[in-house]
């Protein structure tokens, strides 16, 4: 019985297999020193320009920085790597795409109390999604050491299956992690940042992932300017939404496909029957169109 912590070189599926279950999943030592080490560089001039937040549940000792795919270029390399695609790509598989949702680097300095146990689906204005349906998967990666004292994220395992009546029974655990893990939780599961009572900052970076055909939280069209867009290859883009969220959905002016635009060609987004999709309901459709 895992303690919910994974080797790097564990099998997609089984981390996935488990975040279904327990709505989450910790894959240590992910990223090396190196990366983690631009990464802080590269963020901290931003960090020092961010506002804390405007109340106890953004937290009033609580940085929170966006916008990093145009501010930090090596977090590009966290948004893309392999093992959050496998495991993502795996959990969000009911879906036709998906698509970057947000990326913010999250730093609670001393002082700080603990969050309000919460789900992250809320954000989709409460709308009460199907039990077995996910509409995103988060990833929470360790640009410091994670520790009880530091405000390690608190997981209350299991409780996307549950009521908040029936939530309130169960323990919470904290996803103490090695900086350059990561963290996968789920938008169901009840969880919430810890309180730093040490004397250094919690520092991690919380890089977002929804099914293809919802809005995302943060607007990488505009937090990532056309200009850098531009310079970033086309698997990046599309992650970032410069893609059919589903068949008919994204498209610009006359049914231009997102990326081609961006690019200045005219080439049209897929038509409903060529479309590639895993979803059964739009296959039958289209099924139905080829009869």
């Amino acid at each position: 019985m895992t303690d919910g912590h994974f080797a790097a070189n564990t099998p997609r599926r089984e981390i996935s297999a488990f975040l279904h279950e327990n709505g989450y999943a910790i894959v240590d030592d992910a990223a090396d020193a190196a990366v983690m080490n631009r990464l802080a560089i590269e963020a901290a001039p931003f960090v020092e320009q961010s506002a804390h937040g405007r109340d106890t549940y953004d937290g009033r000792h609580t940085r929170r920085t966006g916008a990093l795919i145009a501010r930090c270029p090596t977090v590009r390399t966290l948004v893309m790597h392999p093992i959050v695609r496998g495991v993502v790509g795996d959990f969000l598989a009911h879906s036709t795409t998906y698509q970057l949702h947000l990326t913010q680097l999250i730093t609670i300095e001393p002082g700080e109390t603990k969050q309000k146990p919460h789900r992250d689906q809320m954000a989709f204005d409460f709308f009460a999604f199907p039990a077995d349906y996910h509409v995103q998967c988060n990833t929470m990666w360790a640009l410091t050491d994670f520790t009880a004292a530091n405000g390690a994220t608190h997981i209350a395992p299991g409780t996307g299956h549950m009521t908040d009546a029936d939530a309130e029974a169960v323990d919470e655990i904290q996803a103490t992690m090695r900086r350059g893990s990561v963290l996968f939780y789920d938008g169901k599961v009840l969880h919430g940042g810890g309180a730093n009572t040490s004397d250094r900052p919690r520092q991690g970076v919380n890089i977002t992932y929804a099914v293809g055909w919802v809005r995302q939280e943060e607007n990488q069209y505009l937090a990532c300017p056309s200009d850098i867009a531009r310079t970033l290859d086309d698997d990046l883009l599309k992650m970032m939404g410069y893609q059919q969220g589903a068949f008919a959905l994204g498209y610009v002016g006359d049914q231009v496909d997102p990326l081609a635009a961006l690019r200045g060609s005219h080439d049209k987004v897929k038509t409903v029957e060529n479309f590639r999709d895993s979803n059964d309901a739009f296959q039958t459709f289209v099924d139905d169109l080829n009869r």
